[in-house]
């Protein structure tokens, strides 16, 4: 595997610069700690066509993005650029700085989008989502990682590897590859940087759970990492049982998405028109609830099956890492040097096909580290029975040498300190972020913890205030983005009836 990489390299020193992209979501909230039900702030822009700043589920709820970055102080520097801007206009309100929500209304507000066909299609996929699943579930924040690695990188895998495809099958077989070993190893990043295991008794309300009480205000699992990944998260019991997404190929991946979205399910089809986009298992792929993804930006007006078909695989999304409440921006340099190292090494290690077996495995494993990871846990591989603590440090002693030949490209030990501080969490569970906020929660209820977490956050933000130049351009990407939506609105499009069926045809054409 070092062999390879120094191979690599040898051939084109930049082939290992990652490109990276951060997606991180939060809730407004207001000074006490309430979900602010007040519209998107007109100083933002659209949410629609802004290309930093976004909503997800709720109008409550911002998701700040980053354009494709090729180091990771990039990244985390526009991302906190971006965390400064929406700072300087919130007017005392507060970014939520947990997964898990704030102080919850009985009803959340659904982003608004706009009139156009695109601005419905996003408005009633929520309206579904709700319908679905609850709305409460919804307000769940994450971090999204985006990875990619440049065109040299692939080309001279290929070489080396002396496969007879084409360029764009070799990539995709190998990004599965990655994404296969990636889930199988996937509950080692949900013990490491697990960060939700306590929510406030508002999230609670008309949900059935297994839970202990902590406080008066405040339910949680003693050992519990990550319950953003449990039952109480992006979990469906629906696509449990009759999903079967196969990530053994690219095509395979296609065809068992597009057939969830084109198959009606018949516990969703009891709903009023207009609730939600089909009565299908999946509305569309981006309700498919997973730890990874395949990923591709498509064309305009272009569903991203398409785009994956068309063109390949471009970069895969990492959709496990819990917000951190101990980083303002929500994630630090040190997880993303693990995280870097982890998909390398998943990359370029052995990946065996999944099958119903290893699969099961997959989910058993997550579920024993988000509900009890950090007390001794036996987990399964390959038919193979390892506690966590002998399989992670395995794994660390692996991640080693890929660790050390990052390092020696940017002189410095950035990746080998990410996997030093990893490791001490494997032998001390008080170390992980779970066990680190709960230690913090002994004298002080989930929302007293966390509202004094976005306090200081806010402070911190603060005083870093906007320079002219920085918010001349903030205020012209909101000025552009709101001028984009206008022009959008202008347009004549078909009714949404026939966008929607077109839609439709084109996700039955992959089948």
């Amino acid at each position: 595997m070092l062999d390879t990489l120094k191979s690599i390299v040898r051939q084109d020193a930049n082939s290992l610069d990652i490109r990276r992209g951060l997606e991180r979501e939060t809730l407004r909230t207001d000074a006490k700690g309430k979900l602010a039900l007040s519209p998107h702030p007109d100083f933002l822009g659209s949410k629609l066509c802004h290309p930093l700043i976004t909503t997800d589920f709720s109008e409550s709820q911002l998701e700040l993005i980053t354009p494709v970055c090729k180091s990771v102080d990039e990244a985390l520097g526009q991302l906190n650029d971006t965390h400064r801007f929406v700072y300087s206009g919130l007017q005392g309100g507060l970014l939520w700085p947990t997964s898990m929500p704030c102080l919850l209304p009985r009803e959340i507000p659904l982003a608004q989008y706009g009139s156009s066909n695109l601005a419905t299609l996003k408005e009633t996929y929520r309206h579904g989502l709700g319908y679905r699943y609850g709305r409460t579930m919804q307000t769940i924040c994450a971090v999204h990682y985006n990875f990619s690695l440049p065109d040299s990188f692939w080309r001279a895998l290929q070489q080396i590897e002396t496969t007879p495809e084409s360029a764009t099958d070799f990539r995709n077989r190998r990004h599965f590859d990655l994404m296969r070993n990636f889930r199988r190893f996937s509950w080692l990043p949900t013990y490491l940087f697990g960060a939700s295991p306590a929510v406030s008794s508002t999230f609670l309300t008309d949900r059935r759970h297994n839970l202990m009480q902590l406080d008066s205000d405040t339910w949680y699992q003693p050992d519990a990492t990550s319950l953003r990944n449990g039952g109480l998260g992006y979990q469906s019991a629906t696509q449990a049982g009759l999903l079967d997404i196969c990530y053994n190929s690219l095509d395979n991946y296609i065809h068992t998405l597009a057939t969830a979205i084109t198959t009606a399910h018949s516990d969703y089809a009891t709903s009023e028109p207009g609730q939600q986009l089909n009565a299908n298992i999946l509305q569309s792929e981006a309700e498919f609830y997973t730890s990874i993804r395949a990923k591709r930006v498509p064309e305009d007006g272009e569903n991203l099956l398409r785009a994956l078909h068309r063109d390949g695989v471009e970069y895969i999304e990492v959709r496990l890492l819990d917000v951190s409440p101990y980083a303002p921006i929500g994630i630090d340099a040190d997880t993303i040097n693990f995280i870097d190292t982890l998909l390398i090494y998943c990359l370029l290690t052995p990946s065996p096909d999944h099958d119903d077996v290893l699969c099961a495995s997959v989910e058993s494993n997550m579920q024993a580290v988000v509900y009890g990871g950090r007390m001794p846990t036996m987990l399964s591989d390959m038919g193979q029975s390892l506690s966590l603590t002998d399989w992670g440090a395995g794994l660390l002693e692996s991640l080693l040498p890929i660790a050390e030949f990052l390092d020696s490209l940017i002189g410095r030990d950035n990746h080998c300190a990410a996997l030093s501080i990893q490791a001490g969490k494997l032998n001390q569970p008080d170390l992980t972020p779970s066990g680190h906020m709960l230690n913090d929660m002994q004298d002080a209820s989930f929302h007293e913890f966390a509202l004094a977490a976005a306090r200081r956050h806010r402070e911190y933000f603060l005083t870093q205030p906007l320079t002219d130049n920085e918010k001349n351009y903030f205020n012209e990407l909101s000025l552009a983005s709101v001028i984009a939506q206008q022009q959008k609105e202008a347009q004549k499009e078909p009714s949404f009836a026939e966008y929607l069926a077109e839609i439709h045809r084109d996700y039955e054409s992959l089948l």
